[in-house]
């Protein structure tokens, strides 16, 4: 399965909406930067029946370097993260498990 790109998807908008793909990337572009903005705000962004992206402090620990095995610091750090909404999760799930109950032949 290959993944989706930026590209892919301001292709998709654009052919559902009518809407330029020149149009449809200014607005793709102003979406993705608006949340990361949000984000380094500290804020969270909660799209109803999607999901929701937000930020976790992360506390400093001690960490292994697999290669040579030197125990390094992991200071603390804020890593942005998202949580899909329940009605998401189902739709992925029932999704997933039809194509694999499709191509297992059941």
């Amino acid at each position: 399965m290959a993944n989706t790109t930026k590209h892919d998807l301001i292709t998709d908008v654009s052919n559902f909406t009518g809407l330029t793909q020149a149009d449809t990337k200014i607005v793709v572009e102003e979406l993705l930067a608006t949340v990361a903005s949000f984000l380094e705000e500290g804020k969270n962004i909660e799209i109803r029946g999607f999901g929701t992206f937000y930020t976790k402090v992360r506390k400093p620990r001690p960490a292994r370097n697999p290669k040579t095995g030197e125990v390094v610091p992991l200071y603390k750090r804020v890593v942005p993260l998202f949580k899909y909404s329940n009605e998401m999760k189902k739709k992925i799930s029932e999704s997933l498990t039809s194509k694999t109950t499709t191509a297992a032949g059941f």
